[in-house]
């Protein structure tokens, strides 16, 4: 007789927040990409285009937890149009030793929310500078809020700016965090103004072509892109990836594959095998990070499996602290 916990997405809500406890949980997932002999296989991707609409299945083994999580994530970025959200999913928590189900976690994407804002997170904690104080956020969706939110717990923010297509979005989310966050948070309609004078600069959308341009950034700045992870995203030009003081990758073989690197490859500005440093390889202290403060930073993050087992062994953890979730025999 096996046991299985059924969690749904308000309860995960009340165990699981965007805490450092997350963000630690996440980095130490980066750290173990790094030291361990992760099993990690290629993300899944199903396009669905008539619909704008995308799904990914990722995946990932890290030895010594005793759950690996499968997570399916659908990405249908028309849907607010028709007032619902734009991602939702669920990840399935699975035993290492058996195999036999664990828990299933209905989280409608808010687990994959609160682990993508944690990476971001450990990428300004190892590559900006310490005292970076203003952040320009683009996008207005709740990644780019996240994201605000995120960089707090890692860095003294006092001031952001935010950019969106959609600027009367942008307004109503500047207006929404600076309530919240107790700061002002200003919307901005030009994308280079709103980078000027930055410390931190988050891109958070599924733009195809770039809203970063070559030329935009300046010495000290560190940019973390969020957007592109799938092949046919695009939010930084080809050039700012070539020219950057140091490129760091969640992983290199996804973002030579489907990350900004990957634009940077296809336009000839880089080598299809240029070896760069990943993200858990600073983390782990086996590479340099940020060598200078007038040094350009980039971290190209695309998603990785390993991710969503932490969270998943995370929130399930929480879960058994708390006895919560609905339990099933079979």
């Amino acid at each position: 007789m096996s046991r299985m916990i059924i969690l749904t997405e308000a309860r995960l809500r009340e165990i699981v927040g965007l805490d450092r406890d997350a963000v630690t949980c996440i980095e130490e997932a980066f750290a173990a990409l790094a030291t361990k002999a992760v099993a990690m296989p290629p993300i899944l991707r199903l396009d669905i285009p008539d619909y704008r609409g995308e799904v990914d299945v990722k995946t990932a083994y890290v030895p010594g937890i005793d759950g690996f999580a499968i997570k399916i994530s659908p990405g249908f970025f028309d849907n607010p149009k028709i007032g619902l959200p734009s991602t939702n999913g669920m990840m399935v928590l699975l035993s290492s030793r058996t195999g036999l189900v664990q828990a299933l976690l209905l989280d409608n994407g808010y687990l994959t929310d609160i682990r993508t804002a944690a990476a971001g997170a450990v990428a300004a904690k190892h590559l900006s500078r310490q005292n970076a104080s203003v952040a320009a956020i683009f996008g207005a969706g709740m990644q780019a809020r996240l994201q605000l939110e995120a960089l707090r717990l890692v860095r003294p923010i006092r001031e952001a700016r935010i950019w969106a297509r959609d600027a009367a979005k942008a307004v109503g989310v500047a207006e929404e965090l600076t309530g919240k966050l107790g700061f002002p948070v200003t919307a901005m309609s030009d994308p280079r103004k709103a980078i000027s004078g930055a410390d931190l600069i988050v891109t958070t959308t599924p733009a195809e072509s770039p809203i970063i341009q070559a030329g935009w950034l300046e010495p000290g700045q560190h940019l973390t892109a969020m957007g592109s992870d799938a092949e046919h995203k695009n939010e930084i030009d080809p050039a700012v990836i070539a020219d950057a003081g140091l490129y760091v990758a969640d992983s290199l073989k996804q973002t030579r594959r489907l990350g900004e690197l990957h634009h940077a490859i296809d336009a000839g500005l880089v080598a299809a095998d240029a070896v760069f440093a990943e993200l858990g390889q600073i983390v782990a202290g086996r590479v340099p990070g940020r060598m200078s403060s007038d040094q350009i930073t980039i971290a190209d993050l695309t998603g990785t499996g390993i991710q969503d087992t932490a969270i998943a062994t995370f929130a399930f953890a929480r879960a058994g602290a708390a006895k919560a979730g609905t339990s099933f025999e079979s």
